[in-house]
């Protein structure tokens, strides 16, 4: 028994394994809400609080939740519960789990390099939100005003209050003042904001390229660097600390939406956001751009294809109900961010009030509404300081619980490729890891990081995701077989999951066909990307071009790689042969491999439309039980081992 647990230990990289774990090799979830707490934090993320509000206000207001709820349900979702049940039904990380299909590896391969070079860029935001909270903390914030030594003679915050001073009229962004019949007008949107220059000039203090990327501030090195170490700890465990970590990551940012929304409502202007945010132009939905956005909006807020929905399910028992939590998680992701959307457009009718500007004058998106429009906002209210603090920890909490599965997706990938030798060293893998992507970053702590982070966003994870997801729900649904996978995941659950039909015609052709329609989009509406007035030259295009194809060009690469070392025979009986799952596909334990051999035994001799709702049969066969949520087995293991399912 001590050899037992010994062994057990070692397999665990030196934890001790729980006595509630099914998988004690790789270790399991302390319990299911861990997981679904675990996937929310992963799914959201900044692009909730800064991206999506802005998509709302330039495509047709409250319309375009039509288009963007019928893009979940037509490609985001059905994707978002292929990755989760794939990931559970094989326990197995990334690549690895293409023994499905080892001839599209490098699918696998793909998902590893896109989350590595994500990684690298993400956490340097969390970096930047940690100076901003640092700063916080002190009794006037430091972009509050100008006359500090970073600022320029055109700094200013000339708005609707000092116009009144001087007895004028703000009109579209305009002071007009009256004396002696003779009108002068200063125009209110010549000064640049206090905040905007200590963003640009103090924190980063930009350089007037890419070509240029001048020395390393150690302020932003040494944040950076206390991102990873926070990345560290919490994962020095695994999922076992990472799911302690999660419950603050994941319910904070909602206590924060809720403490900000009912601040704004107190604010002069608030209902002018919340309108302009709702009021729906519905002959927008007659634009390919409105359709086009929510698409791209929902594949990348789900976040599927980056290898993390598969990591994190890996570590799910074999019968944890993963339709539920894909459902749950799934759902709750875009209402959040309608839901954040009215705090945001709470704020910006406010600061369109303070102003005395359009509300589509105020509007930002991206880095430029947190780090420039929100804290000037906050600039204006009593208590700064606080309301700050709080802001800048939720950003924080937001970006480290989608960083912290990022993280754990490539420490995952390396270690299930060497088990045996790595499993037992994870704590120094993950260390080693940390370490390498933290020197990688450290070109983005340069006065011309900013230009090189805005180039990473916009090539590391945008077409190679879209191809990737593509191909890895072909490859499930024509290949494999959609019907072999529905299967896999009524050994899972104990029944097909509800809606057979629409997941099945999901997966075979509506939601190829989005993503393709995704992947159309992106090339046709392709601009290239620039920063402020800064057009990227040639080479800086390039390179970020490269990015891209770095997580492509692996697909056909280790496809040719298995043909030519892996398979016999002539060309085409080896692509076959590649094609086919490997023996070894499966459940990851043999007590479940066994199961699922009996049931799909079973079926065979049962109806289809039975099998879509339970397993009846008249005398009841003996299997071995198997933990399913509360320690029981799934309902139709129950009914064959003649238990009463109470149902």
């Amino acid at each position: 028994m001590k050899n037992t647990l010994k062994v057990s230990k070692i397999m665990l990289g030196g934890k001790k394994p729980s006595k509630e774990d099914e998988n004690r090799e790789r270790g399991n979830w302390s319990n299911r809400l861990e997981f679904i707490l675990s996937c929310l934090s992963y799914a959201i993320g900044l692009g909730n609080i800064w991206r999506f509000p802005y998509l709302v206000y330039r495509n047709g207001g409250g319309a375009f939740l039509i288009p963007y709820f019928i893009m979940l349900f037509t490609a985001g979702l059905p994707l978002f519960f292929l990755e989760l049940s794939f990931g559970q039904y094989a326990s197995e990380g990334p690549i690895t789990i293409w023994k499905i299909s080892p001839l599209f590896q490098g699918l696998g391969y793909g998902m590893f390099l896109v989350s590595a070079l994500v990684g690298i860029y993400y956490n340097m935001i969390i970096a930047w939100t940690l100076f901003y909270l640092y700063s916080s903390f002190r009794s006037s914030l430091p972009w509050s005003s100008c006359g500090n030594w970073w600022n320029s003679e055109a700094c200013g915050r000339f708005d609707g209050t000092n116009c009144t001073a001087l007895k004028g009229v703000m009109l579209n962004g305009t002071c007009i003042l009256k004396e002696n019949m003779t009108n002068i007008t200063i125009q209110a949107e010549t000064p640049k904001m206090a905040s905007d220059e200590y963003f640009h000039e103090y924190m980063l203090s930009m350089s007037d390229g890419m070509h240029d990327l001048g020395s390393i501030k150690w302020q932003l090195a040494l944040c950076l660097f206390i991102a990873w170490v926070l990345c560290y700890i919490a994962l020095l465990k695994g999922v076992k600390s990472f799911g302690k970590v999660v419950y603050f990551t994941a319910f904070f940012p909602y206590l924060v939406l809720i403490i900000l929304l009912i601040r704004a409502a107190t604010l002069p202007g608030y209902m002018d956001g919340i309108l302009f945010y709702v009021t729906p132009k519905w002959e927008m939905l007659t634009e390919a751009r409105v359709w086009g956005d929510a698409a791209v909006q929902i594949f990348f807020s789900l976040a599927p294809c980056w290898g993390g929905l598969i990591t994190l399910a890996s570590y799910n028992p074999f019968h944890n109900n993963c339709y539920r939590d894909a459902v749950l998680v799934g759902i709750v992701n875009p209402l959040t961010s309608v839901f954040a959307g009215f705090v945001i457009f709470g704020v910006v009718g406010f600061m369109s009030h303070e102003l005395g500007v359009p509300v589509d004058k105020v509007v930002e998106q991206g880095a430029g509404l947190a780090f420039i429009a929100y804290p000037e906002a906050v600039t204006r209210l009593p208590l700064s300081p606080m309301w700050a603090i709080l802001f800048f920890l939720m950003l924080l909490t937001l970006g480290l619980g989608t960083q912290f599965t990022i993280l754990e997706t490539v420490v995952t990938t390396i270690v299930d490729e060497w088990p045996d030798t790595l499993r037992r060293l994870h704590k120094w893998v993950l260390a080693l890891i940390c370490l390498v992507m933290f020197a990688l970053g450290l070109p983005l702590c340069s006065r011309g990081g900013m230009y090189l982070l805005q180039l990473m966003d916009a090539f590391c994870a945008s077409y190679s995701t879209l191809l990737i997801g593509i191909l890895e729900v072909t490859v499930i649904s024509w290949i494999y077989g959609v019907d072999n996978f529905l299967k896999d995941i009524k050994d899972m659950l104990g029944h097909y999951p509800a809606s057979y039909y629409y997941w099945k015609y999901s997966w075979k052709v509506v939601t190829p066909l989005i993503l393709t329609f995704i992947l159309l989009f992106n090339f046709v509406d392709f601009t290239p990307p620039k920063y402020a007035n800064y057009v990227y030259p040639a080479w800086a295009l390039a390179i970020g071009w490269m990015m891209t194809l770095i997580s492509i060009i692996v697909i056909p690469g280790v496809a040719v790689y298995k043909i030519c070392t892996q398979a016999k025979g002539p060309l085409w009986t080896r692509i076959k042969t590649l094609s086919k799952p490997t023996d070894s596909w499966g459940p990851k334990l043999r007590i479940h491999s066994a199961q699922t051999d009996r049931l799909r035994q079973i079926d065979s001799q049962v109806p289809l439309a039975l099998n879509q709702h339970s397993i009846g049969i008249d005398e009841p066969e003996t299997l071995l039980p198997v933990p399913y949520g509360d320690g029981q087995s799934p309902p139709s293991i129950r009914k064959l081992n003649g238990e009463t399912t109470g149902v």
